[in-house]
């Protein structure tokens, strides 16, 4: 039978790794990548495996996982972080797969989000199809991005069943975690692939995410929960205008024609906020011929 290694990163998550190191007991090994939490983390871990790992704490998460799937011993990896879950069904699936004679090197498996006590099934959280499982030594993280995949060398599927991730329990831990540790690290991406800064993006990032979430993920089909995601995302990526401005060293811009810039920017979006509208309404609208009346509609909009 085919080996597999499981691995953990955590910082800090004394409340959560208890459920966490349950759900993979059934694992060939288990490895904790502890990022030199300060609670009972590691206390509790031992109770599960005696094999853990101490590291630095790095913003980078993903260079201390990597460091972990180098430690690994089993022919199959699947890596966790400690705010997620194994269900039982995806324990048999994956058991079943990496038995399979195959080309394939790592599965995405579908991630079901928990934010704030509920499963967000639209608003861009559902499938999140994470790759997590893959053959030893054909995966790592490019340690770029805060939220990079893994990056998985050779042939790759999907699993069916889901990874299940509670994810942000409190707006206080949504929005301290966009804030202060995402928003950052983004900018710098953004930087890095050159981006030249526009005083109208303040006013373009955060309401192209709004769009995106709210109405071409269909966020509104989560109702409130997925209102307020889509305008905490659309406020985060106007975090991230901020901090490229403050990179900027806060150029001042002072034009006679500011308001009327931005009041052509306005009318762009108050004309994308209609043709979005207008999109979901023909969606549910069942009468053919008043469906062709909404389409017609819609084009005249664009």
């Amino acid at each position: 039978m085919k080996k597999i290694s499981v691995v953990i990163s955590a910082f800090n998550e004394e409340e959560k790794i208890t459920e966490c190191l349950e759900s993979v007991k059934w694992a060939d090994e288990i490895i904790l990548v502890d990022n030199e939490s300060t609670d009972k983390t590691v206390e509790i871990a031992k109770n599960h495996t005696s094999n853990i790992i101490s590291r630095k704490n790095n913003l980078m998460l993903n260079v201390n996982k990597n460091f972990g799937f180098t430690k690994a011993s089993g022919d199959w990896i699947l890596c966790l972080d400690a705010d997620e879950r194994v269900s039982s069904e995806l324990k048999n699936e994956i058991k079943l797969t990496i038995e399979k004679d195959t080309e394939v090197m790592g599965y995405f498996i579908p991630r079901k989000n928990i934010i704030f006590t509920k499963w967000i099934k639209h608003t861009g959280w559902y499938p999140d199809y994470q790759s997590r499982l893959f053959k030893n030594g054909k995966g790592k993280f490019a340690e770029k991005h805060v939220h990079e995949m893994i990056e998985i060398e050779g042939k790759t599927e999907y699993l069916k069943e889901n990874l299940i991730h509670y994810n942000f329990e409190s707006i206080s831990q949504f929005l301290h975690k966009h804030i202060n540790i995402y928003a950052p690290n983004e900018v710098d991406n953004i930087i890095a692939g050159g981006y030249k800064f526009d005083y109208l993006d303040a006013i373009r990032f955060p309401i192209k995410e709004f769009l995106s979430r709210f109405f071409a993920r269909e966020g509104y089909k989560d109702g409130l929960h997925g209102l307020v995601l889509s305008l905490f995302m659309a406020f985060y990526h106007f975090i991230i205008f901020a901090y490229l401005w403050e990179k900027q060293g806060f150029p001042s811009v002072e034009k006679n024609n500011f308001l009327q810039e931005m009041r052509g920017e306005f009318k762009k979006i108050n004309k994308d906020i209609m043709f979005w509208f207008s999109n979901e309404q023909t969606k549910m609208i069942k009468n053919p011929l008043i469906k062709i009346l909404h389409k017609v509609r819609k084009k005249l909009l664009k």
